[in-house]
């Protein structure tokens, strides 16, 4: 199958459940075969899987792959053990995240480790991967446009000191998305997503999680299909490099001096 034929692979991290699970089950049903990674949610992971195939065209395949993003051995592994079922892939969604909560009280080295491991580390291996892969393809296979979208964060335009360790290894990312764009061009795009309130949680009651959502200029924060339009769109965009998409409602306007979840 010709280059400009065949359905373009995206690789997923975080897929197994929650946004990631929602970028996943869009990209299937916009024609793309999908690679899932997960950590620990196996059951998750096949259900997410069997889901996709669903939305998928004929043909398309759709399969899972464990890692601990932390381990750099496996942060370095995944994408050529994608590349060696799939064949080739084109994007990579940098989806999965450490989110744990600490403070200026409670700040320690490892704690920070931990998320820079995951949330900065793995990122900027897997797009180091796809930009030799995408250069290892050679003249026979002319290059197609290849995309890493980096998940982000609205708190990194509207900080507030929760969450530290979380936060600081986001913004080295999207300090990362700019160095990375111009590092990887013209070869690969790199892209920020960064969403505002929009999944609730353990922390969240329903009513609190829906009062908070309407904390935005425009009364709303971001859903999730907001979010998978923003990652859709910067992944077909082929003009769009070393920039963040804010999808948020216009919450990064507002000044909130605590994260949602300890508001």
């Amino acid at each position: 199958m010709s280059d400009s034929l065949r359905p373009r692979t995206a690789l997923v991290t975080g897929s197994a459940k929650r946004l990631g699970r929602d970028v996943a089950l869009a990209l299937a049903a916009a024609g793309w075969q999908v690679a899932l990674h997960f950590r620990g949610s196996a059951a998750d992971a096949a259900q997410t899987g069997g889901e996709c195939r669903k939305e998928a065209a004929p043909g398309a395949l759709i399969d899972s792959f464990q890692a601990d993003l932390s381990d750099e051995s496996q942060a370095r592994a995944l994408l050529p053990r994608v590349i060696e079922r799939f064949g080739t892939v084109d994007a990579v969604v940098n989806n999965a995240s450490l989110f744990e909560h600490d403070g200026i009280t409670s700040f320690s080295y490892d704690g920070l480790v931990a998320h820079v491991r995951t949330n900065t580390g793995a990122p900027i291996l897997l797009a180091q991967a796809l930009h030799e892969h995408v250069c290892g393809r050679g003249a026979a296979s002319p290059p197609r446009d290849a995309v890493v979208v980096n998940m982000l964060d609205q708190k990194l335009w509207n900080q507030n000191p929760d969450f530290l360790s979380y936060t600081l290894s986001k913004a080295a990312l999207e300090a990362a998305n700019t160095m990375l764009a111009i590092a990887l061009a013209p070869q690969v795009r790199v892209v920020g997503v960064a969403p505002g309130l929009t999944l609730t949680s353990h922390l969240l009651s329903g009513e609190k999680f829906d009062r908070l959502h309407r904390l935005s200029p425009l009364g709303r924060s971001s859903t999730p299909q907001d979010v998978v339009s923003a990652v859709k769109f910067a992944l077909d965009n082929a003009s769009v490099t070393g920039t963040t998409l804010l999808v948020d409602g216009g919450q990064h306007l507002m000044k909130f001096d605590r994260d949602f979840s300890l508001m």
